[in-house]
């Protein structure tokens, strides 16, 4: 009754995101109730794996002490603090500056946001300010890369480049434009690393050509496309795209709310591409998805930018939940966790998780294995020379996460473009690992189950 209770429940008030509501009305919602390590249970009791970590943010695994104590501890002395005012609370400083510590480069200086999306919407404020700050407001036009993802906020999904968080909202603007992705899977220009490499500059060039040095702004990009497929580009990839945008005095900015905090190995991915941001975006592993946090790095020169421009004037750009003081003490316990072994034992499952993937490489609907560390991707396949997608109408996504529901196993099973399915897989970072039958024969529109 309690199950059934709920699901009614769900069906007439809540709305869920990125679904098809009339869908989600028929089907009806699956309720977790718990979750440890990497294991989730349900309210019927039935234990799952948790294979993407939530959404790409439990990288501590469920029911840790240490971060639930924190809260607690902080929920108890002080439950809110407000940043307005020239106020703050420890919690909030110290996540701060151990950022910037750890942060590569001159990121020196930390504006916490509720999340992914608002830490990419925030970064387009501070870089118009930054800009009209130096007496160059017509620098106003924003580049981002086709199949990646940069929140689903107003300005963001507009960066943004997957159909689903355009279609019916009139974005993107005007002044957001997109290059090709590096995809090396369907890339036109073939897989070989370093013709990829060169086929992103030349498209970053003529875009920013064609659009005007001195009208671009900045040029948004994930270390490796998340969404969008887990597509990850070649060595030096980044290294190249930073270095046009220095050659043009365009701000990078790095958009590692997926990559970051030990996801694909490091603490953040752009320490393994020696690259060094303009500003970088943060969320998910920073609080593990316990609690709601994101950050903006930010560089000494933007920061100096735009002090420096509003002199003694207030910088209009504030939220109520900035540097909540438990998600900053969460956060605090997350980074004590990485630092003392769950990073190391990330980069070791990472090892592990690929190995076991690209075993997979063989089967007949495997066209791609692909990822960094805990990050990973399957692209299905129907004919392998081909590189024939999976039918669209057979609904693929869904009937393959519930064949991997029904075996106990949860997965990212989605349709990033539209010419193909991934089956996104990544476990937490506490490395917990099962074993699941996976059909040999493909046996037409039906294969996904």
């Amino acid at each position: 009754m309690l199950s059934n209770s709920l699901i009614e429940l769900d069906r007439a008030h809540l709305i869920h995101p990125v679904s098809s509501y009339r869908s989600h009305e028929a089907t009806g919602v699956r309720v977790l109730k718990s979750g440890k390590g990497a294991t989730l249970t349900d309210v019927s009791g039935r234990q799952l794996l948790d294979g993407f970590a939530g959404l790409w943010c439990v990288n501590a695994g469920y029911g840790q002490d240490s971060i639930v104590e924190a809260a607690l501890r902080q929920l108890r002395e002080l439950p809110y603090a407000t940043g307005y005012f020239g106020l703050g609370s420890d919690p909030a400083i110290r996540l701060a500056a151990r950022l910037a510590e750890l942060a590569p480069g001159d990121l020196n200086h930390v504006y916490f946001t509720l999340g992914g999306s608002d830490a990419v919407d925030s970064t387009i404020r501070f870089i118009r300010y930054y800009y009209h700050a130096k007496g160059r407001p017509q620098k106003d036009q924003f580049i981002s890369v086709e199949s990646g993802y940069h929140g689903s906020s107003t300005a963001g999904s507009g960066l943004t480049a997957l159909p689903a968080f355009h279609a019916g909202f009139g974005v993107p603007y005007s002044w957001q434009h997109k290059i090709p992705s590096h995809y090396a899977y369907r890339n036109p220009v073939g897989s070989h690393p370093q013709a990829i490499i060169a086929a992103s500059v030349a498209a970053l060039r003529a875009k920013i050509a064609e659009l005007g040095a001195e009208r671009v702004a900045a040029f948004y990009v994930e270390p490796i496309q998340g969404s969008g497929g887990v597509l990850v580009p070649p060595p030096s990839w980044m290294k190249a795209m930073h270095a046009v945008c220095k050659e043009h005095d365009i701000l990078f900015v790095a958009d590692e709310v997926i990559t970051g905090f030990g996801r694909v190995g490091p603490l953040f991915a752009c320490e393994e591409d020696d690259v060094v941001p303009d500003l970088m975006t943060t969320a998910k592993g920073l609080t593990s998805g316990y609690v709601p946090m994101g950050a903006v790095l930010m560089s000494d020169r933007v920061y100096n930018t735009i002090a420096d421009g509003a002199g003694k004037a207030a910088i209009g750009h504030g939220y109520t939940y900035s540097a909540h003081p438990v998600s900053a003490a969460v956060g605090l316990a997350c980074l004590d966790l990485y630092e003392n072994g769950l990073l190391e034992n990330g980069r070791k499952a990472g090892c592990r998780l690929m190995e076991g993937l690209r075993a997979l490489a063989d089967h007949p609907l495997v066209g791609d294995v692909r990822g960094r560390g805990m990050l990973a991707a399957i692209e299905l396949v129907t004919d392998k020379e081909r590189k024939t997608p999976l039918p669209a109408e057979a609904d693929p996504a869904r009937r393959i996460f519930d064949r991997a529901w029904d075996n106990g196993l949860v997965i990212r099973a989605f349709c990033p473009g539209r010419a193909r399915l991934c089956a996104a897989a990544l476990l937490h970072g506490c490395g917990h690992r099962r074993h699941h039958r996976a059909d040999k024969d493909y046996a037409g529109p039906d294969a996904g189950r």
